[in-house]
């Protein structure tokens, strides 16, 4: 291949991994579905939460509730769409699921390393939460 050839190639890919860094930088989360599944068998409430889309996937939280006290968060979905993004988001899950449970709610840290997880984690839980609240009152 000739150096001017060569040059072109080079030119061509940084520019497209520029372009790709940018629509990455500006992607907001956004919710896939807003609905929220409620179970409830007498005392005990599971809320599925909204899938919140982030850039390396889906998260998704169900709660489950007993006598207005949270008792249980498990991530159904969590973004995997590369290994490290899964093991970041694996691990973050255990911690903000602890973290929920101490706060009994969604106004937890954010997990350093696993920023947009943590946000969608949050979003999805209080959604679930809320809409457990929404059916009581």
């Amino acid at each position: 291949m000739s150096a001017r050839r060569t040059a072109v190639v080079i030119t061509a890919t940084l520019l497209a991994m520029l372009a790709l860094f940018a629509a990455k930088a500006n992607t907001r989360t956004r919710d896939a579905a807003t609905s929220v599944v409620i179970v409830t068998k007498g005392q005990v409430v599971t809320a599925t939460g909204p899938q919140v889309v982030l850039t390396h996937g889906i998260v998704q939280v169900q709660v489950t509730v007993t006598d207005g006290r949270l008792i249980d968060v498990t991530a159904l979905q969590l973004p995997h769409d590369n290994p490290h993004s899964w093991n970041d988001s694996t691990a973050a899950a255990a911690v903000l699921r602890t973290e929920a449970l101490a706060a009994q709610g969604a106004n937890i840290n954010v997990v350093s390393g696993a920023t947009y997880t943590s946000r969608g984690y949050a979003r999805s839980l209080q959604a679930a939460l809320d809409a457990i609240h929404s059916v009581k009152n």
